[in-house]
């Protein structure tokens, strides 16, 4: 049994790299140095990390949804070079919304069998969310940096992390502090969509 496991979902060069074919924005970028902080320290606990990445083959039903992203073995599905996977974490590829879909994510988690599961990385409102709610239906405690996951849509981004801690029991928290986030303040519809929610307290 191990005390926590991060996930990094889709932090990968089609949706963060400006050349990208689903670029995400600039304003997404800021949670690149949030997740680096996050994968050194649970490395230097030797708390186990998994990437998640998409990975479609070139007639993926989702396609038909959104543009070709993602393509298995292509440049866009690689990882960011600025978080790049060491030899010791696990790099898990998926086709879905959810991280769980057609893999060994849930065999995985069994085996580690973690007092916390941390999640970031995009979009907020759809991967995130959707790994998230499958987490929880395998009766895991999900923590979220809400500093460390984005959305192109702040309105979206919003919602759900609202709803990941109301439905989910999501606990909200600030990356580098641990602090949690009290989500039920200054929620308005400025702001970007990776800003945080709310005031912090310790």
């Amino acid at each position: 049994m191990t005390s926590r496991v991060l996930l990094v979902i889709d932090l990968l060069n089609d949706f963060m790299d400006p050349r990208g074919s689903l670029y995400c924005g600039d304003d997404t970028r800021r949670i690149i140095p949030l997740i680096r902080f996050l994968i050194d320290e649970f490395t230097a606990s030797v708390d186990p990390i998994i990437f998640l990445r998409d990975a479609h083959a070139t007639n993926d039903k989702e396609f038909e949804l959104f543009p070709p992203h993602a393509v298995k073995g292509s440049w866009g599905s690689e990882i960011i070079p600025a978080l790049a996977p060491a030899d010791r974490h696990l790099v898990v590829d998926k086709t879905r919304f959810s991280g769980f879909f057609g893999n060994n994510l849930a065999e995985l988690l069994r085996d580690f069998s973690p007092r916390e599961v941390w999640v970031t990385g995009v979009l907020t409102s759809i991967c995130v969310m959707d790994t998230t709610g499958d987490l929880r239906n395998r009766d895991y405690s999900v923590v979220i940096p809400v500093d460390a996951v984005a959305d192109i849509d702040p309105a979206a981004h919003r919602f759900a992390l609202e709803r990941m801690k109301k439905i989910y029991g999501a606990k909200l928290v600030n990356a580098r502090t641990g602090s949690e986030w009290v989500s039920d303040r200054n929620v308005s519809a400025e702001g970007r969509g990776n800003e945080p929610m709310g005031e912090v307290y310790s």
